[in-house]
């Protein structure tokens, strides 16, 4: 029988779609300004108009709400030790050889990596986007400093798009990721093979009783473990 563990809580996975629905929302409203080819887009928002009032405050809902995720999560994205040494490895986990990798926690130096480019990019996009915020604050700032703001914002913007096209992307390459946040839950085999210390650490609070977080079978898991301090 197959035994499940949980990976989030069904407050982590709210939140989590709700900052991916913020995204593409905020994502489409300012590219439809990004260039003329992409205009079409602000028709998802009822028009120009309509995309350019909405865009910056559905940018400040989608920072807050990544913050409210990153409060729970960002001790569990420190590097440690053994990171450093998968890093060293990557070009392994790049050929498919999952076999070589060093065993990592909750997160593997890749998926911290991700997580940390989130958090500088959102944090350049929120004070820069209230640099050249017409017309509540943009007048505080001299026209100099508005235009190195929407350099920058736009820069901000890449990289967080292509930041969370490598999210996508692994979270498919790698079977049964997603089930993690559709259903809040992974496979314990694929908890030992991709996050054996993690998984390691799990068990033995489990069968500790301190903290149960292993369930056999396809109902519902019992209750999550604690963030890793």
């Amino acid at each position: 029988m197959p035994r499940y563990i949980q990976r989030y809580t069904d407050g982590q996975r709210l939140n989590h779609w709700l900052i991916a629905l913020l995204f593409l929302c905020a994502g489409a409203s300012g590219l439809a300004f990004f260039h003329p080819s992409l205009f079409w887009l602000s028709t998802f928002f009822g028009g120009g108009t309509w995309a350019r009032i909405l865009h910056p405050f559905l940018g400040v809902a989608m920072a807050l709400a990544f913050i409210g995720l990153a409060v729970r999560l960002w001790r569990e994205n420190l590097l440690h030790s053994h990171d450093r040494e998968w890093l060293r490895h990557a070009p392994k986990m790049l050929k498919g050889d999952k076999a070589g990798m060093p065993p990592v926690g909750k997160y593997n130096a890749g998926q911290k990596a991700v997580f940390w480019v989130f958090v500088v990019a959102l944090a350049v996009l929120l004070v820069t986007g209230f640099m050249f915020w017409q017309p509540w604050f943009a007048p505080a700032f001299a026209i100099p400093l508005r235009r190195v703001a929407v350099l920058l914002h736009a820069i901000a913007a890449f990289v967080l798009v292509l930041g969370v096209i490598v999210h996508v992307y692994a979270a498919i390459w790698v079977k049964g990721t997603v089930r993690a946040m559709t259903r809040g839950t992974v496979n314990e085999g694929w908890a030992r093979q991709n996050h054996p210390l993690w998984h390691r650490e799990v068990t033995q609070r489990a069968a500790a009783g301190t903290t149960p977080g292993v369930t056999p079978g396809l109902g519902r898991p019992l209750p999550p473990t604690r963030s890793t301090p």
